[in-house]
């Protein structure tokens, strides 16, 4: 009924002790509730005082005989999302008096990353599971498809366009490199992970940094503070173009391309036609609009839907309160694609 822990990731620390701890286990009774036992797994015990490796991919394995007794799909939706990579293992099916409880039908496609046969695995009866073994084992190590390790925060290369325009002001310039600096906080950091890059634009263009120059958290909060500002005017539509060349030119394949654009006005050239070349090129674009930026301009830079990717605020003081909603959104879409 209830999940408890018998041993964590760091109790025993050779296969000797292990294997005593695992004969040592008692059966406990009671229904099969998958779910609570991966809403369990997730709050406790992928978590470092419980002794998980920063570097080791997360990897559960749920032995459920026939059915689970309540719902895995939201429960293993929050494990997915915190990069634990869910394996399934249903052992026969369900008997007739424990149809009754069957809530979720198509229960382990709801809970594994991918639907494609690599997370899941039947065992028609128990005499069978030690069959599973190898099989299980060769998928575990195979870290180049546990595609559930790839999290919101650590498979992009995001872009940063940000209006050095005389309208903006010093003050307020600083104040958008913190919300920059806020954005980037969320993200894990390394030349493997999420990589950061930044254009700032008046009329011209400047590449501030590339997605290769600073690989570590710290480089780049630094390398957003020493940004200074430019003053001209705004040139919004050249600069799109300027970012997609100087920067997303050079993101790699597998990563998901992310400019986040910021201004305060309404550009002096066209938008429209840099834009669509972006969404063409596969790059998610969100515009952040702040006091006299137009609202009709942002939409036409924002993905679609445009209510998902352009953001306004009144006050360049309230840029933070958009932190949230951005990274919310972030996550929402890559959850919502398919894993490569």
């Amino acid at each position: 009924d209830n999940p408890a822990t018998h041993f964590n990731l760091k109790t025993h620390m050779n296969s000797r002790d292990l294997k005593a701890a695992i004969e040592k286990i008692t059966q406990r009774g009671g229904l099969s509730n998958a779910g609570r036992a991966i809403s369990f797994v997730t709050k406790n015990f992928f978590s470092k005082v419980n002794g998980n490796r920063g570097g080791a991919p997360n990897v559960a394995v749920v032995i459920v005989d026939g059915w689970p007794t309540d719902k895995v799909e939201e429960a293993s939706r929050l494990a997915r999302e915190s990069g634990i990579n869910i394996f399934f293992i249903t052992i026969e099916g369900a008997v007739e008096n424990e149809k009754q409880y069957v809530v979720e039908p198509n229960f382990a496609n709801k809970a594994v990353c991918r639907t494609n046969g690599f997370y899941s695995l039947n065992v028609q009866s128990w005499f069978s599971l030690h069959k599973t073994v190898q099989p299980l084992v060769k998928r575990v190590c195979d870290t180049e498809r546990l595609a559930c390790s790839k999290t919101c925060f650590n498979s992009a290369d995001i872009g940063f366009v940000i209006d050095g325009s005389s309208s903006v002001g010093t003050g307020n310039f600083r104040t958008v490199l913190q919300f920059v600096a806020n954005l980037s906080k969320e993200f894990e950091i390394s030349e493997t992970d999420t990589r950061i890059g930044a254009v700032q634009y008046t009329y011209e263009q400047r590449l501030e940094f590339g997605f290769d120059d600073y690989s570590t958290k710290p480089d780049i909060l630094n390398a957003i503070k020493r940004v200074g500002y430019w003053s001209g005017g705004t040139s919004t539509g050249a600069a799109i173009s300027y970012a997609l060349e100087q920067l997303f030119k050079k993101s790699k394949p597998n990563k998901r391309k992310l400019m986040i654009l910021i201004t305060d006005g309404r550009s002096y050239d066209d938008v429209r036609i840099p834009a669509m070349v972006a969404h063409h090129q596969g790059v998610i674009t969100y515009a952040i609009g702040v006091a006299w930026a137009a609202q009709d301009e942002l939409e036409v830079i924002a993905t679609h839907p445009a209510k998902d990717h352009s953001f306004f605020v009144d006050e360049f003081e309230n840029l933070y309160k958009s932190v949230p909603k951005v990274i919310q959104n972030i996550c929402t879409e890559f959850n919502s694609q398919p894993r490569n």
